[in-house]
C-alpha cells in the first residue's frame, strides 16, 4: 500500500506513468492499472484523513460479488479430524466430498484451501525459557555402530541428547540401549558437564521414565525418580506425539544429527569408549559455533545465562538403583535372582518393595525401609538377620550341644545329666534338638526345681525323652523321692496274654527238642 501512496502522490505533482513506475520500481503499465481503479473508487490525493492500508485495500480492491453457483466449501475442521484416522487420506476424503458435491472444488483446490486452512490454526506459540530452569532430553533416532573385534558382530549404539533451555547448550552421550539405567546415567553425565543442575527435567515418554504416560498426572517411573530428587530437580515430561514440549531437545538431536553423528558415520568402533571420546570431541566444537542470526556461540550464552543458575551439584554421587515389587514368602524371605533375603517375620504374605544397587539390597515397606542386605549372587541360598526371625526360630537356629548343656544346667545337675543322655543317645546331636529345647520349655511351665527334679527320676529310669518328663511332671512322680540305689525299680509291665505266652513256650521247648534229636 506504500507505493500506491506513493504514485498517487506523484502524479498529483504532474509526473508521468514512466517516470512514476522508474520511482517506485513499477512497470508504466501497473501504475496506470493502480491510477485507473484509484480513479473508479474516486481517490485523489491528498487521501481522506485516517484511511489506513485496510480501508485503502478494500477500495481498491473491493471483493468480487460471488457467483450464484459457486462452488461449496469443505467442512476443514471434519477432513482435519479425519486425517488423523489410520489409512485415511486426502484423496479419500476429496472423493467422499465429490460424491456429496458434483460440482465441487477439484482436488488440487481441495488441498491447497486445506493448507491456508490448517496454516490459520497450527500457529506456534514462543516460549521465553528461564536461565537454569529447565533442561529437555531425548535420544537420537539416527544411531552408531559398534563393531566386535573378535566376531565382526555390528551393533547399534544410542545416542542420548540434553539441552538447557535459555542457551540451548547441549551434551550427547552413547549408550548401548535405552534402558532406565541409560536415561539416569545420560542425566548423571550431563549435569556434571553442565558443572550443575536444573529445576526441572523435561523427558519424553518412554517407559524408562515414565510408567504410565498421562496428559494431566503422568506416573514417573521410581528409579527416574529417585535421581531427579538426588539432584532436587523436578520432572514434567512432555506430552505425548506433542514434540513441541521438547523443542530444545529436539533441535539439539538435530545438532548432533548433522555436526557429530554425521562426521562419525563412516569410522569404525571397537568400543564403547571409542565412541564416548569421539563424541566429546566432536561435542565441544558443536557448542563454540556461532550462531548467524545473533553475536555469540551455545557455549558463550552457557557461561552468561545458564551456569550462573543452576543448582550446585550434590557431594554424594548419584547411585543407580533398581526397584522391584515382591512378595514375602511364609518363611519370611524375598527372592532376588535366585538368592533370598529375609526381613521381619511379622511381614510374611505381605508385599514389599525392594531398590537393588551394586552393593546392597534393601527392602521397603510402606515408604519405610525395614531390611537391608548386602547383595549377594549365589543362586539358592539365604541371607537371614536373626533380628528378623521370631524368638523360637532364634532358639532352634542357635541350639547347639555345648549351648543346650549351657541352658540345661541352670536348672540343675538332673537337668544337663538327661540333656547330655539324650544328645548322646542319637546317632546325630541334631536328632535330640528338638526334644531338649521342648524339656527345658517345661521349666517356664512347671518351675525350674520341679524340671530338675523330674529330669533326675527320668534320667534314672532310662526315660531319656520328652514325653517321658511331661509325663513325669504332670502325674506329680517328680514331687516323690527317688528309689534308693539298692532298692529295685518296680516297673509297671503291661498285661501278657497267658494263651498267647504258652503257645510260645510250647513252639520253644518242641524246636529245642527237634535240636537235639
Amino acid at each position: 500500500m506504500r507505493s500506491i501512496r506513493e504514485i498517487l502522490r506523484l502524479r498529483q505533482c504532474g509526473l508521468s506513468h514512466r517516470q512514476i513506475g522508474e520511482a517506485v520500481h513499477k512497470s508504466s503499465a501497473t501504475v496506470g492499472g493502480y491510477l485507473a481503479r484509484a480513479a473508479a473508487a474516486k481517490l485523489t490525493w491528498p487521501l481522506p484523513e485516517g484511511l489506513d492500508d485496510f480501508a485503502l485495500e478494500a477500495l481498491l480492491f473491493p471483493p468480487q460479488a460471488e457467483l450464484q453457483n459457486a462452488r461449496p466449501e469443505p467442512d476443514f475442521a471434519h477432513i482435519h479430524t479425519e486425517l488423523k484416522r489410520k489409512g485415511v487420506t486426502k484423496i479419500l476424503l476429496w472423493q467422499e466430498y465429490k460424491e456429496q458435491n458434483p460440482d465441487g472444488l477439484q482436488f488440487s483446490q481441495f488441498c491447497d484451501r486445506y493448507k491456508k486452512w490448517l496454516g490459520a490454526i497450527n500457529v506456534t506459540m514462543r516460549i521465553h525459557h528461564v536461565a537454569g530452569e529447565k533442561v529437555f532430553s531425548d535420544f537420537a533416532g539416527k544411531k552408531l555402530k559398534l563393531t566386535d573385534r573378535d566376531t565382526g558382530e555390528v551393533s547399534d549404539v544410542h545416542i542420548f541428547v540434553c539441552a538447557l533451555g535459555a542457551s540451548g547448550y547441549f551434551f550427547a552421550d552413547a549408550f548401548l540401549d535405552e534402558t532406565s539405567q541409560s536415561w539416569c546415567a545420560g542425566h548423571v553425565n550431563a549435569f556434571n558437564y553442565f558443572q550443575g543442575s536444573p529445576a526441572i527435567i523435561v523427558p519424553d515418554n518412554p517407559k524408562a521414565t515414565i510408567t504410565q504416560p498421562c496428559r494431566y498426572e503422568p506416573i514417573i517411573n521410581t528409579t527416574f525418580l529417585e535421581m531427579a530428587s538426588h539432584y532436587s530437580c523436578a520432572v514434567i515430561p512432555a506430552r505425548v506425539r506433542k514434540p513441541k514440549d521438547k523443542a530444545k531437545a529436539e533441535l539439539a538431536v538435530g545438532l548432533a544429527t548433522r555436526w557429530i553423528l554425521a562426521r562419525l558415520r563412516n569410522r569404525t568402533f571397537f568400543s564403547l569408549h571409542e565412541i564416548k571420546v569421539a563424541i566429546k570431541e566432536l561435542l565441544e566444537d558443536a557448542n563454540n559455533r556461532p550462531f548467524k542470526k545473533m553475536p555469540g556461540s551455545r557455549k558463550s550464552m552457557f557461561v552468561e545465562l545458564d551456569q550462573p543458575a543452576l543448582n550446585s551439584l550434590p557431594e554424594r554421587p548419584f547411585e543407580f538403583a533398581e526397584f522391584r515389587k515382591a512378595r514375602v514368602g511364609i518363611d519370611y524371605h524375598v527372592e532376588f535372582e535366585g538368592h533370598w533375603y529375609s526381613c521381619p517375620y511379622h511381614l510374611a504374605k505381605q508385599e514389599v518393595e525392594l531398590r537393588i544397587t551394586a552393593s546392597t539390597v534393601e527392602i521397603i515397606h510402606k515408604h519405610r525401609r525395614i531390611a537391608s542386605h548386602s547383595r549377594d549372587f549365589h543362586k539358592a541360598k539365604h541371607s537371614t538377620l536373626p533380628e528378623h526371625m521370631p524368638k523360637s526360630h532364634r532358639e532352634y537356629q542357635t541350639a547347639n550341644p555345648p549351648r543346650l548343656i549351657g541352658w540345661a544346667e541352670m536348672y540343675g545337675q538332673g537337668t544337663k545329666l538327661l540333656i547330655e543322655a539324650i544328645l548322646e543317645s542319637k546317632p546325630h546331636p541334631e536328632q535330640g534338638y528338638r526334644a531338649c529345647i521342648g524339656i527345658l520349655k517345661l521349666g517356664k511351665e512347671f518351675g525350674g526345681d520341679r524340671l530338675n527334679a523330674a529330669c533326675n527320676r527320668a534320667f534314672a529310669t532310662r526315660a531319656w525323652s520328652y514325653s517321658s518328663v511331661k509325663s513325669i511332671l504332670k502325674t506329680g512322680l517328680d514331687q516323690r523321692p527317688l528309689p534308693s540305689e539298692t532298692e529295685p525299680i518296680q516297673l509297671k509291665l503291661p498285661h501278657i496274654n497267658l494263651r498267647g505266652a504258652s503257645y510260645f513256650f510250647v513252639k520253644e521247648e518242641q524246636n529245642a527238642s527237634t535240636t537235639n534229636n
